[in-house]
C-alpha cells in the first residue's frame, strides 16, 4: 500500500478504494482498474466478514485476482472494529488494514489504535484509523461531526498511523449524491496531518466534489454504496427483461459489467490528465515484503 499511495501523492491523483461484497465485486473492480490502467485498493469490511461468516474465502479470492492484476492492487481489511480479525487478516496475507476504535473513548481510541499499528507496523502492515467519526452510521457516526485539525495530528503523532479517515461532510451508504464537503476543512486538514487523508461515504459525493476533494488534499476515495446500486439497479432490468432466467452467471454478468464501467469512471476521474498510472505486473503480494 506504501508504494501506491506514495505514488499518487506524487502524481496528485486520489486513489480509489473500493468494497467487495461476493466475487464478482473483486473481479469487477480489478477490471475497471486494468481498463483505466491505474492501481485500486480492494475493500473488505467487517460487516462483509460477518456476512460470509468467515474472512479467510473471500481473502483468498480477492488476494488471488490481485496476484493476477495487470495493475497494482492492494487488499485492504476495512472498519475492522475487533484486534482479533485485524490479527487474522495479517495472518492470510491482507497486506493493509483499518484499525476502527473510534467507537471507544478517546484515550481507548488512541492506546488500542497505536497497540495495533504498531504490531501490523512490526509485520510491515499498513494501518488507516479513525478519529474523526463519519456520517450516516449510529453511534461513533453520527451526522453532522466534523474532524478538528489539531486533533487529527495529534492523533497521528500519538499512534503512529499512516493513513487517517476524516469526517469532513460525507455519510456512509447515501443512496444519492448530493453530499457537500467542506474543501477548506480538507486543506486545513492536509496542512496539520502529515500522513494520506481518507474519504469514507464516498459514494454520497458528486464528481464534481471528489476532484475537488484529491486537489484539496484528500487522496484515498472510499466507495461501496455506488458500486452496489450500480450492480442491482442492472441486476433488476436484467430480470424485469428476461423474467425466465435462472442461471446467475446470465444476470450476473451485466450486473458486473455494471460496476466495471463505474469503477473506471471513477479511477479515471480522480486521476488529473497526463498523471502515472499503475505499473503492470506489480501488485502487493506479500505483507512481509511490504513497507509502512
Amino acid at each position: 500500500m506504501a508504494e501506491i499511495v506514495a505514488a499518487a501523492r506524487a502524481a496528485g491523483r486520489g486513489l480509489g478504494a473500493f468494497n467487495v461484497i461476493q466475487l464478482e465485486h473483486a473481479e469487477a473492480i480489478v477490471a475497471g482498474a486494468e481498463r483505466a490502467r491505474l492501481p485500486v485498493v480492494l475493500q473488505i469490511s467487517e460487516n462483509t466478514v460477518a456476512y460470509h461468516g468467515a474472512l479467510a474465502p473471500l481473502a483468498a479470492a480477492a488476494l488471488a485476482i490481485a496476484e493476477a492484476s495487470s495493475v497494482d492492487v492492494v487488499v485492504h481489511l476495512d472498519h475492522a472494529t475487533r484486534p482479533e480479525l485485524v490479527r487474522e487478516a495479517v495472518g492470510l496475507g491482507i497486506p493493509s488494514v483499518m484499525v476502527d476504535a473510534s467507537a471507544l473513548p478517546h484515550a481507548a481510541n488512541v492506546a488500542l489504535t497505536a497497540e495495533l499499528t504498531a504490531w501490523c507496523h512490526a509485520r510491515g502492515v499498513w494501518v488507516e484509523a479513525e478519529l474523526g467519526e463519519i456520517g450516516g452510521k449510529d453511534g461513533a457516526h453520527a451526522p453532522g461531526v466534523r474532524t478538528d485539525p489539531r486533533e487529527a495530528a495529534a492523533f497521528v503523532a500519538e499512534t503512529g498511523v499512516d493513513a487517517l479517515a476524516v469526517a469532513v461532510g460525507s455519510s456512509h451508504a447515501m443512496s444519492t449524491r448530493d453530499a457537500v464537503l467542506d474543501d477548506t476543512l480538507i486543506a486545513e486538514i492536509a496542512a496539520h496531518v502529515p500522513v494520506p487523508l481518507v474519504l469514507h461515504g464516498s459514494s454520497g459525493v458528486p464528481d464534481p466534489g471528489l476532484v475537488s476533494a484529491v486537489h484539496h488534499g484528500m487522496l484515498k476515495i472510499n466507495v461501496a454504496t455506488h458500486l452496489n446500486r450500480a450492480m442491482t439497479t442492472t441486476l433488476r432490468q436484467t430480470l424485469l427483461t428476461h423474467p425466465t432466467l435462472t442461471d446467475p452467471r446470465k444476470y450476473l454478468t451485466p450486473a458486473r459489467t455494471a460496476i466495471t464501467t463505474e469503477v473506471t469512471h471513477l479511477l479515471t476521474l480522480l486521476a488529473p490528465e497526463g498523471s502515472a498510472a499503475g505499473s503492470p505486473g506489480s501488485a502487493i503480494r506479500d505483507p512481509h515484503r511490504s513497507s509502512h
